[in-house]
Formats: C-alpha cells, sequence, structure tokens
C-alpha cells in the first residue's frame, strides 16, 4: 500500500512541476478535448506600431471544431481610444481588429474566436499588431510612432485555445508514433514507454534508443517521456504505450496478438496491437541485436514517419541507420532570398544548427550581398548584423549601392558560442524628403539575396563541465561510447532518473549510430574501460557510486546516509539527507572519458537532481561540474575542477577542419615540390653536361 502511495505521489507532483507554457485544458462537457498554449512563459510588450508572433502546434490527427484567442492585457492610461487599434492575424491573414478600452485602468480580458480555415497542420503563427496613439491625431501635423507611452502589455494568462476530437487511429505505426510524442498526449501524461521488470540490458538499450526517437520528434521538448516497468498501474489509463522486451518477457495477453512468431530468433517485431482498446506498440525478438536494430530503428523518425502498416518486420539486411551529419564550413542563410518591407526596423533572422560539442572558431566571417530602396534618408539608415542578439557590426546605407551592395564581418572569437545559434540581420530603414510620411507596408524595401552565406570553423569543446553538456555522451549527435550503470534492483525512482537523463539526451542525439550498453553495479572494469559513464543510484544500492565516492565533489557520509560539506558549500547533516546532486568527474576507468553521478542519499533524492537534466527549461540551472538539488527547488551549482576534461584538439586535427589552410598548405607543398623537381633536373643536366666535357 505504501508503495502505490509512493507511485500516486510521485506521478501527482510530476504532473503539476511540469505543467507551464502550455497545457490541456479541462474538457468541454460536449466530449470535445480542448489545448490551450500559453503566449510566452513571460509577460511581453509592444510600443506604437509593433507586433508580436505568438506560434502553437495543430496535431495532424486533430479534427479542430473552434479555436478561441484568449487575451489579457494592458493599455496606457492615456491611451486615445478613438485613434488606437489592435489587429489580430492567423498565418499572415487579417481576422479581428478592435479598439482597447481604458475601463478598469487599461486592463481588458478578451475571448476572440478565430476562422478555423485560416489554420494549418503543424506549426500556426499569430500576429498582435498595435496601432496605439495617445495623442488625436487630428490634433498633430505629423505623428510620432515610437512615443514611449504608447504601449500594449500582454499578460502570460493569454492564451490560444483549440477544441478539436481526435481522428480515429488509422494510419499504423506512424499515426501511433505522432500521437504518442503529440502534444496533448503528453501534457495529459497519457503516453509511456515501458521494458518488463528487471529490464535486461538489450531491452533498456533498445528502449533508449526509441526513446530518443520520440523526444526528436516531439513538440512539448519540457514534458519528459517516462520509462517505466510494464505493469497494471503503470499503463492503467494511458492512450499510447509502447513495450519493448525480449520474447519470452512479453505478457500472454500482447503476445497473442503477435504475428510471425515462428522465426523471431531471426528478426524483430514492432507491431500495433489493442489490448482491451489500449493501442500498445510492441517491439520485441528472441534475439538481443535485433531487439536493439529495432529500438534504432525507432530513433530514426524519418523512417517511421514512413511505415503506414502496424507491422513492422526488422532483420539483418533492414537499413535502420541516420545518414551522417554533415558540418558544412559555408552555411547558406537563404535558399531563395528574403524580402524587408516596412521603414524603419527591420529584421531576419537564421538559425544555424551545431553539434552541442561544437564551438565557433576563429576566423569565421559572415558575407551578406543585399540591396535596398533608393528613396532612404541615407544618412540614418543602416543594416546589423548580430550573432545570438550580439551586435558584430554595421554598415551605412549608400544610394550608389543600392542595387548591389556588399558587407564582411568577423565572427568575434570573444562570443564563445558553442551548439545551435542565431545569427539577425536588421535594416534599419529611415524615409527622407518628407515631414509626415505614411507607415505603408510595401515602402521602403531592402533585400537579402541567395549568396549570402556564413563562413564557419567550429573546433570540439573537451572540457568535462555541465556547460558543455551534454558531451562527453553525445560526440557531433550520436552516443559517444556510453555506458549507463544501474542498480542491481530498480525501484520507479531509479526508471523515472534514467528516463529524465535520456530525454535530454534525445532531444540532441539527431544520429541512431552510436553506441549505449547498460551494467548493473557488479560490472567489470574492463566493460568501463574507454566509455565515458552514466551511474544512477544512491550511496546503498550502486556499488560503483561507493567504491568512488572518495572522487565525487560532493561526498557521502561513511555509512552512505548523508551528503558532507566540502570546500564549495555547508551541509548540515539532516539537509544531507535530503540532497540529490549531479556530478561530472573524469572516468576512473578511461583517461579522456567522463563519469556522471546521478546521486543522492535515496533514489528519490538522485531522481530530483535527475530533473535539472530532463529539458533544457532547467539546463541554464546546471554549469560547472558539481551540483546539488533538494525537492523545493534549491539548486546549488559549483566547478571543482580547475583542468578539466580531454586534451584540446591536435594541431593536425585542427588544421584538417580548416580548409582555408588545407588550401594554402597543399599549394605550398605543390611549390616546394615543383621547386624540387626543377632543382633535381638542372642538377641532372650540369652533372650531364660536365660528364661530356670530361
Amino acid at each position: 500500500m505504501k508503495k502505490q502511495m509512493a507511485i500516486w505521489t510521485l506521478c501527482l507532483s510530476l504532473f503539476f512541476i511540469q505543467l507551464q507554457t502550455a497545457g490541456a485544458a479541462p474538457a468541454p462537457q460536449d466530449g470535445r478535448m480542448s489545448y490551450e498554449t500559453a503566449f510566452t512563459g513571460t509577460d511581453t510588450s509592444l510600443t506604437g506600431s509593433g507586433s508580436r508572433q505568438q506560434y502553437f502546434e495543430v496535431m495532424d490527427y486533430w479534427n479542430v471544431d473552434e479555436l478561441r484567442i484568449n487575451l489579457s492585457f494592458q493599455v496606457s492610461q492615456i491611451t486615445d481610444e478613438q485613434d488606437s487599434s489592435i489587429t489580430l492575424s492567423l498565418n499572415g491573414s487579417p481576422f479581428h481588429t478592435f479598439r482597447p478600452k481604458l475601463g478598469n485602468d487599461g486592463k481588458q480580458q478578451l475571448s476572440i474566436p478565430a476562422p478555423k480555415g485560416f489554420l494549418k497542420k503543424g506549426t500556426n503563427t499569430l500576429s498582435i499588431q498595435g496601432y496605439l496613439r495617445t495623442t488625436a491625431i487630428k490634433d498633430q501635423l505629423c505623428y510620432v510612432d515610437n512615443a514611449p507611452d504608447n504601449w500594449l502589455h500582454l499578460f502570460n494568462t493569454s492564451s490560444v485555445q483549440v477544441l478539436y476530437t481526435n481522428q480515429a487511429l488509422d494510419g499504423g505505426i506512424r499515426d501511433f508514433t505522432q500521437r504518442f510524442s503529440g502534444i496533448d498526449t503528453l501534457q495529459r501524461a497519457e503516453s509511456i514507454l515501458t521494458v518488463p521488470e528487471g529490464g535486461t540490458g538489450a531491452e533498456l538499450e533498445a528502449a533508449a534508443y526509441a526513446l530518443s526517437g520520440f523526444v526528436q520528434t516531439s513538440k512539448l521538448k519540457e514534458k519528459p517521456i517516462p520509462l517505466l516497468p510494464y505493469r497494471a498501474d503503470t499503463v492503467k489509463d494511458k492512450q499510447a504505450v509502447v513495450l519493448v522486451a525480449m520474447y519470452d518477457r512479453v505478457p500472454a495477453a500482447l503476445k497473442a496478438q503477435l504475428s510471425k512468431q515462428d522465426d523471431l530468433g531471426g528478426h524483430a517485431l514492432i507491431q500495433l496491437v489493442h489490448a482491451a482498446g489500449q493501442p500498445t506498440l510492441v517491439v520485441t525478438s528472441k534475439d538481443e541485436s535485433l531487439l536493439i536494430k529495432a529500438g534504432r530503428l525507432l530513433a530514426n523518425a524519418e523512417l517511421t514517419s514512413q511505415i503506414s502498416s502496424e507491422l513492422k518486420v526488422v532483420d539483418d539486411t533492414t537499413e535502420v541507420a541516420t545518414p551522417p551529419l554533415s558540418i558544412s564550413s559555408t552555411i547558406t542563410f537563404t535558399e531563395t532570398g528574403d524580402k524587408l518591407s516596412g521603414p524603419y526596423h527591420q529584421e531576419q533572422t537564421y538559425f544555424v544548427s551545431l553539434p552541442s560539442n561544437r564551438s565557433l572558431a576563429d576566423s569565421g566571417r559572415i558575407s551578406l550581398d543585399y540591396r535596398y530602396a533608393q528613396n532612404l534618408d541615407f544618412d540614418r539608415s543602416l543594416v546589423t548584423v548580430s550573432i545570438n542578439d550580439t551586435p558584430i557590426g554595421s554598415k551605412k546605407l549608400a544610394k550608389e549601392l543600392a542595387n548591389g551592395d556588399t558587407l564582411n564581418f568577423t565572427v568575434p572569437k570573444s562570443l564563445n558560442i558553442s551548439g545551435n545559434f542565431s545569427v539577425t540581420v536588421a535594416f534599419d530603414l529611415e524615409l527622407a524628403g518628407a515631414i509626415c510620411t505614411p507607415n505603408t507596408e510595401q515602402m521602403p524595401w531592402a533585400y537579402i539575396s541567395k549568396d549570402s552565406v556564413l563562413q564557419l570553423n567550429t573546433k570540439d569543446r573537451t572540457d568535462l563541465l555541465f556547460n558543455n553538456y551534454p558531451y562527453p555522451f553525445l560526440r557531433d549527435e550520436i552516443f559517444n561510447h556510453v555506458a549507463v550503470v544501474l542498480p542491481q534492483e530498480m525501484d520507479d525512482y531509479s526508471f523515472l532518473s534514467l528516463s529524465n537523463v535520456f530525454n535530454l539526451l534525445g532531444q540532441y542525439a539527431s544520429g541512431n549510430t552510436g553506441d549505449i550498453h547498460f551494467y548493473s553495479d557488479s560490472v567489470s572494469e574492463g566493460n568501463l574501460s574507454n566509455n565515458n559513464i552514466i551511474a544512477i543510484g544512491s550511496y546503498s544500492n550502486n556499488k560503483l557510486i561507493r567504491d568512488n565516492n572518495d572522487k565525487l565533489y560532493f561526498r557521502f557520509s561513511k555509512d552512505g546516509s548523508r551528503l558532507v560539506s566540502n570546500e564549495k558549500m555547508s551541509i548540515e547533516d539532516s539537509y544531507g539527507a535530503q540532497l540529490g546532486t549531479l556530478q561530472l568527474i573524469e572516468s576512473p576507468y578511461a583517461s579522456g572519458r567522463g563519469l556522471l553521478a546521478v546521486t543522492g542519499a535515496s533514489t528519490e533524492n538522485a531522481y530530483v537532481a535527475s530533473r535539472l537534466i530532463a529539458s533544457e527549461k532547467d539546463k541554464w540551472k546546471v554549469f560547472g561540474d558539481g551540483v546539488a538539488a533538494d525537492k523545493d527547488g534549491n539548486v546549488s551549482a559549483h566547478r571543482f575542477k580547475t583542468i578539466s576534461g580531454a586534451a584540446d584538439d591536435s594541431i593536425v586535427r585542427q588544421v584538417i577542419e580548416r580548409s582555408d589552410v588545407v588550401g594554402f598548405i597543399a599549394a605550398l607543398l605543390l611549390v616546394l615540390t615543383l621547386v624540387l623537381v626543377s632543382l633535381i633536373l638542372l642538377l641532372r643536366k650540369h652533372m650531364k653536361k660536365r660528364g661530356d666535357g670530361a
């Protein structure tokens, strides 16, 4: 009874802790479902003729019945009601305009129906355009648009609400996987990935690959997908269940519905079955390597999106690998060119994807090819380029170059950028020649051509710090020799800690060709050599953590009942029994490898710490190499190592990755070769003449 109560308490705490920016609203009484997406995680403001875009998702399997925009906002108390307006647009099509009221100190709440015809499957854009005035236009010859008293404040209680019904599940494995990682299914905690009780290494490995595939396609990254044992209480009320199991461990009720059971030693099955009305995707085989291969297939989102049947047979000939990652040194910003229209400040942002373990090296350059209108005030118009909102350079626009201008900026090494980043090109298009120029959307303009590129040089970030996480467990977006060491006996907290770790790793893992191995804490040192280790559990139930207690930054007391003080943090005895920690140390079993300890005095405390690395939402709290966290949300992050991780890339590797340097060296070697050949020929000719003369 106590165990069941603990499980229910854990599930409820998971639900309430992770209910943040989007949510499944209470279902209407007519049987329809409702999903609300909050505008932002924080309040936002706009001034003058400013606009804001908010994004929301419509799943492929939804039949949308109604769409409502719920606005909660406040306008400046001196707003002129007759000359101010707010316009809403959906995917570029305006559908509602209204004048804000000044009653209740300018605060207002509205629920506005939106036309379903403007919706599309996938990501939708809601634009809020404010035209705010604090003085009647008729009283002024020319109205200044950017006065600071013209403001509208959008509260984060504003939302987009979609009322819908689900289509029937008839698209096979493709349809099931979409629903499994759908935003509504995840928010209601109706998805679960399972293995049998006492999951084997092969079952857990296949499940880890499958989990990485599901989180890659999820649009609700802050909601981890749980990995738990397959039991009646864990799958109860779930709308999408995945079971990864060796064939002899599949429950009889599911096994009876499987096809092609005659040769499961020579193939694996991925089959969608319906047990008591509960859709369940069974992944099974009698061969461990084929079970793992089936898990890798589920990690390939491109393949799973193509399987419309309810059965997929995987054998030795089945191709499941994702294409190798290609890191180009030249990145094109736009394939067709981008036009920016309208006066004043206009921006275009480009997103550049890099593996999390790579950072920008020196000698990177941005080359921009662009043109613009000729009716500008060229004394005040300019273009500015920023990386991650940090300006790296500006250039004035010139009338004589309006039909074809270029700029070249060096990427500052001091930016210290790693992983994905954004490049923003901003034009300030100031008009000239009129006392008061109307605000028009089509004039003036600027155009960024397809010849604009980023010349990119990168280098590995090999420091064993959480600042570079998920390195070393991922390298160039594939699993990098990962060995997971688990307790002999896994409770639900240990399983949820494991699923938290792999939810975030899976978000970064675009490839399925790396390797993960699972071991119990009795693993030999030979199996841990040349591996990056993730150890999950408490001092009492994980021998690897006990054996390496003296190497941890947050160490346990002699009896393992609590964490003790160290040079960075004073820890009171009873408080030390309530802490969970994340510690990234050098592996004791292999030089240049890392060991991540997700631990605490109890497995529940370890689970509390693991939540910090379950999604990007909380990852910013984790830095340095030792982190302590308690149930109240208090987090203490510290750096203990003075020298961290593997040595920097070798000179040879750095040279190989620099195409400009390689080209120079090749040309130099060619010149030296020609000079050497010429000298040899001259020497032979001279020797021959001397011989003839003799």
